[in-house]
């Protein structure tokens, strides 16, 4: 009985010490994905994605919309499920607008962070522009402060406009409150634009709380425009990103979730194979 016991302690010792190890070297737990990466399928089927995604190991979701759900009714299929949404992404408008019925949903969805995917703009970013984010953003962020959760600005590529000593992004964050708005880190369009993700990264390591990793292939051109072809959107590891670097700053900041983000139409290939690249550095 005795020896029963104690290999039952042994064995549960051994699951518990496997469930504690980290994904990867570089990657310190199994990354969360974007719901953008499973649009089609979210769009057609929310359970049968939500399986799909679970079955990749995955239960960290960032969901960038509701998918003809309430909140709580995405809440308890996620529940069901044991997985988790962390972040909510909503428009600039909403924030802006509708900060309570926003508030409302990310409660409902037991997220700690809300965010938005870029500000709206017909041309290249001003310094207008950012002063208006920068009352927008620390206004909101103080509302969601006060609910227990944090408001996060995702670079598009446009903010990295020349201005003074930096860029129009460098004035947005030195324009808000640290306390009340966090950042959220989109790699590609951090390099598209000519940026060094894995610099920009330690500037600003305590204001850096998410990021989205997500790769473009070998060849296509330098641009702030925030946007690529489908196909362009390719396996990690595969393309122009240096993961190794832009991974090794991103441990040593504030980022409390690292996302897959995968734009392309061959998402159910593609995602194995970049969580394999990441347990693999």
């Amino acid at each position: 009985m005795i020896r029963t016991t104690l290999g039952v302690l042994a064995l549960w010792a051994g699951m518990s010490a496997a469930q504690a190890q980290p994904f990867g070297k570089l990657v310190p737990k199994m990354p969360g994905i974007v719901s953008y990466t499973m649009r089609d399928s979210f769009s057609k089927d929310v359970p049968g994605t939500l399986d799909k995604i679970k079955a990749w190991g995955i239960t960290d979701i960032e969901f960038s919309g509701l998918f003809g759900k309430t909140a709580p009714e995405l809440r308890a299929l996620l529940d069901q499920r044991g997985l988790k949404c962390s972040s909510y992404g909503v428009s600039y408008d909403a924030i802006d607008q509708k900060p309570d019925s926003i508030l409302q949903n990310a409660q409902a969805l037991g997220v700690k962070y809300i965010r938005i995917g870029s500000i709206p703009h017909k041309t290249a970013a001003t310094l207008e522009m950012m002063q208006k984010a920068a009352e927008v953003f620390n206004r909101f962020g103080k509302l969601a402060h006060a609910k227990g959760m944090m408001f996060c600005y995702h670079n598009h590529g446009f903010e990295f406009q020349p201005y003074e000593n930096g860029t129009l992004f460098d004035y947005l964050v030195k324009e808000t409150n640290p306390e009340y708005v966090g950042y959220e880190m989109d790699v590609t369009w951090t390099y598209l634009p000519g940026q060094d993700p894995a610099a920009l990264l330690m500037k600003y390591p305590k204001r850096f709380r998410l990021i989205h990793l997500k790769d473009v292939e070998k060849g296509v051109p330098h641009s702030d425009k925030g946007g690529m072809a489908n196909a362009q959107s390719v396996v990690l590891g595969t393309g122009q990103i240096d993961w190794p670097a832009v991974l090794k700053a991103a441990r040593k900041t504030s980022i409390d979730h690292f996302y897959i983000e995968d734009e392309s139409m061959a998402v159910e290939q593609q995602v194995p194979k970049s969580l394999a690249y990441l347990k693999s550095l």
